[in-house]
């Protein structure tokens, strides 16, 4: 038989680099997400010039550039100011786990497919493009969308009502587009970031949005009302369209049936007229003579008010320095001389486990002071060691009550809140007794010891505080009626730390006894509505306080902080956290908002906007937008989708750390 030609030899060497070759190309083709980003780069970068790194020879996770995956799914696609052009590929619409896309400043053209499949998209950023057509129906179905930004493009057409599908919306910008139509149906709660200047819509601004600056609507002379013209005024104006001429005559010049209104010198006084001028006269000197007496006696009863709360101050500091002495002196015992009023230690589980002589032999270190009183802890003689908080600055009708407030207290008892034990009420003495939290408070664990050495708080941890302590406030205002309990002091002075990391909530249900000076230090914490009266506090400003405790674990920022960025050379001026967090969300999405110390970690983005954006509900100015604490607990619990376990290396680290107290704060600002 004749052997077969050459050519026709198999050769196992090449056989064999053909099936590496084959492997090594099928890389990429094995990622679910390969196929459909080639397609987008077949189209956006045809000639291969931009997107160079994006082959079938690597993988799109580790190489490709503006890819980023979590868990081996493309998340993010961010591909800024690259010259890519041509059409939209509708095959980005395969990459459905897709949180983050960013095109903007690029010369992408024509219509934006169908990205309904797109439900995992937070943040949508196309601006500064060539994009044409209508409003893109298909992102109105991305429910989970954070941020929209379709400025500076060729879009027309009418702004959808189905827009209000998109709850969760901070950022809507359709600036520079040719929009047209009214927004007034438009309601988008939680908004933070609006623009639909440079387009041409009509009719008058939602109530929603005139909170917005006026900038926000320039460009679109058929708008009308706050904060821009009056609509009715704008109805008259001739530079607007439709606007009604002038008249003619000017308001100075208009006539009136008034003898009033004819020249002092061709219509002399009538003797009627001279009458009632003296009538005017008599009545003129009648309420001066009236209110130099109601200011007389306004006078004598501010002099008679303070000069009493003086003398009561200064009895009561006496009777303080007396009481401080007695509670934590070498002595167990009252002194009979003082006038000290005795009382007794009640117990709200009925066991009895010491007395107030066994508190006053305790050695005391002490914990912080707060809006209440001063902490405690105190080792007693047995070994075991407790929390005492001596309140002062409350407002107490009787003994009755306070007891009667402490009772409903002692029988809360939930996983997130610091458990009563007892109570002792003396008329100058009143004592809390608590179990004690060796790992101290979530202020000290954000804001002691930021310097070297330092063992920060990560994210994993602060979520799980974060949820505990919003499931401790839901179950305070749950009590229903006829309780009604509102925390009142909501701070992160306030959220303590168990041993396995647990948040729990103290200081609860005391807001009640809160005095009046007392109520206006807010700290940073307090409600705009309960800033006037902090005795009149709901579940909504405990709502918005615990906002502001979201916006501290997400920054790392004090709830009061220095804003140096105002007009003029050394403006220092102090600005609450919800202001400087909206502010810096309004101007761009930055990372600026977060905490540097969360940089370390990966793939908690979406995470921490989701954070962000319930914290952001929670601050809203009016009470009726904020939500409900038990559906607050629902969405942090969503975050992650699993019960979250703190970091015990941390938590540990800092179980023998000093007591902190908002002076901290001061001190670093």
């Amino acid at each position: 038989m004749a052997a077969p030609p050459p050519s026709l030899k198999p050769n196992p060497t090449t056989a064999v680099f053909i099936l590496l070759l084959f492997l090594h190309h099928a890389a990429a083709w094995d990622h679910p997400d390969a196929a459909p980003l080639l397609l987008f780069k077949s189209t956006a970068d045809p000639q291969n010039s931009i997107l160079t790194s994006w082959n079938s020879t690597s993988d799109p996770c580790s190489s490709w550039a503006g890819v980023s995956c979590i868990r081996n799914r493309v998340a993010r696609l961010v591909l800024e100011n690259s010259n890519l052009h041509n059409s939209l590929p509708s095959s980005i619409a395969s990459l459905t786990h897709l949180r983050v896309l960013s095109l903007k400043q690029n010369a992408f053209s024509g219509q934006i497919p169908d990205l309904s499949n797109l439900t995992a998209l937070k943040l949508l950023f196309i601006s500064h493009n060539r994009f044409s057509g209508d409003f893109p129906p298909s992102l109105t179905s991305l429910s989970k969308l954070y941020r929209l930004d379709l400025s500076y493009n060729n879009f027309s057409g009418q702004i959808p009502l189905a827009l209000n599908r998109l709850t969760h919306l901070l950022t809507l910008r359709l600036e520079d587009n040719s929009f047209s139509g009214a927004i007034s149906a438009i309601n988008l709660p939680n908004l933070q970031d609006f623009n639909v200047s440079g387009n041409g819509l009509a009719g008058e601004v939602p109530r929603s949005f005139s909170g917005f600056p006026a900038s926000s609507f320039w460009g679109n002379p058929a708008m009308c009302g706050p904060p821009l013209e009056k609509c009715d005024l704008a109805s008259t104006n001739p530079t607007r369209p439709g606007g009604a001429m002038a008249s003619p005559v000017s308001p100075k010049t208009t006539v009136s049936s008034s003898p009033t209104a004819v020249p002092t010198e061709t219509n002399p006084p009538s003797p009627h007229t001279s009458h009632k001028s003296k009538i005017s006269n008599i009545a003129i000197i009648g309420i001066i003579i009236g209110d130099v007496l109601v200011l007389g006696l306004v006078s004598l009863l501010l002099y008679c008010y303070f000069w009493r709360n003086y003398s009561s101050m200064l009895t009561s500091e006496k009777s303080s320095v007396q009481a401080e002495k007695i509670v934590y002196s070498s002595s167990p015992y009252p002194n009979p001389q003082s006038g000290y009023e005795r009382g007794k230690m009640v117990f709200l589980d009925g066991e009895r486990r010491f007395e107030l002589e066994d508190l006053l032999r305790a050695s005391a270190e002490m914990l912080g002071k707060g809006g209440f009183g001063t902490a405690y802890k105190a080792i007693l003689d047995d070994g075991n060691v407790v929390a005492v908080k001596r309140l002062k600055d409350l407002n107490v009708p009787g003994k009755r009550e306070f007891e009667q407030q402490m009772e409903v207290l002692g029988r809360l008892r939930h996983p997130n809140l610091i458990g009563l034990k007892a109570y002792y009420f003396a008329r100058d003495e009143k004592l809390l007794v608590h179990e004690f939290m060796p790992n101290g408070n979530l202020f000290w664990l954000l804001h002691g010891n930021r310097g070297p050495g330092r063992t920060p708080l990560d994210w994993t941890t602060r979520l799980k505080i974060a949820a505990g302590a919003a499931r401790g406030l839901a179950f305070i205002h749950s009590s229903g009626p006829p309780l009604r309990l509102v925390h009142g002091n909501i701070k992160s002075t306030n959220v303590l730390i168990d041993k396995l990391g647990n948040a729990k909530l103290s200081d609860y249900g005391l807001s009640v006894f809160a005095s009046a000076p007392s109520a206006s230090k807010s700290n940073g914490y307090r409600a705009p509505e309960a800033a006037l009266d902090g005795r009149k506090l709901t579940s909504k400003s405990d709502v918005y306080s615990f906002g502001v405790l979201l916006l501290e674990l997400l920054t790392g920022k004090c709830p009061s902080i220095i804003d140096n960025s105002g007009p003029g050379i050394g403006y220092s001026g102090v600005v609450d956290l919800p202001r400087w967090v909206q502010s810096v969300v309004r101007e761009e999405w930055t990372a600026e908002v977060f905490d540097l110390e969360l940089m370390r970690y990966k793939d908690i983005e979406e995470e921490m906007v989701g954070l962000l954006q319930i914290a952001m509900a929670c601050t809203q100015v009016a009470p009726h937008q904020r939500p409900k604490i038990n559906y607050v607990v629902k969405m942090i619990e969503e975050l992650r989708g699993v019960e979250v376990s703190p970091s015990h290396e941390a938590l540990e680290s800092v179980s023998e750390s000093p007591s902190a107290s908002e002076d901290t704060c001061r001190a670093s600002e």
